[in-house]
């Protein structure tokens, strides 16, 4: 919990220097590289949050990785958290930045989940679909689940909408099962 309360000040204090800077959208982009990144990189995630491993070898890594594919106010960041000794919070600075982003932009995170990845026309037409039903921007977020058959579930903010095959199938034996025409055995 402490964890994330700290992450988030981290998060504000950037985005507050982003904005002065009218770099917001390139700082969130490499928020973005590099939450992404660290998820997908066990080794990397692992190298960061190390006790053993020295923190100038830590940033010799992210130097390699980013120096030429972030801004500089991001990597004022890895030196910041150098500094501080909290460079193992990095991934979650990152993701924290891109919340509090997307909230000050009025973005929401809209999560369509289906049995194979989507395209990019169709998520397109899924953005636009829900900037109609919302009012707001959104940005979509994939899940493949093969377990729902075809169609696709989206849920943006507390609201879902399940158009999946399996959840058809189900519907269909509830009423098969409900049938009063039919006797029960």
């Amino acid at each position: 919990m402490k964890d994330a309360r700290t992450a988030l000040r981290y998060a504000k204090a950037i985005l507050n220097l982003a904005k002065d800077s009218k770099d917001e959208s390139a700082v969130n982009e490499d928020m973005q590289l590099i939450a992404s990144t660290i998820s997908e990189n066990n080794e990397l995630d692992v190298v960061l949050k190390s006790p053993v491993i020295k923190s100038a070898d830590k940033m010799n890594v992210l130097n390699a990785m980013f120096s030429n594919k972030i801004s500089n106010i991001t990597l004022g960041l890895f030196n910041l958290l150098q500094e501080n000794k909290r460079i193992s919070m990095l991934e979650l600075i990152a993701k924290q930045y891109s919340i509090i982003y997307d909230h000050d932009k009025h973005t929401q995170v809209a999560k369509v989940t289906t049995a194979v990845p989507i395209t990019k026309d169709i998520e397109e037409k899924v953005l636009a679909k829900i900037v109609a039903l919302t009012g707001n921007k959104a940005n979509l977020e994939n899940v493949v689940n093969p377990d729902i058959l075809g169609g696709f579930i989206l849920r943006v903010g507390d609201v879902q909408y399940d158009a999946s095959i399996s959840n058809h199938l189900n519907e269909l034996k509830k009423n098969f099962d409900n049938n009063d025409y039919i006797p029960k055995i």
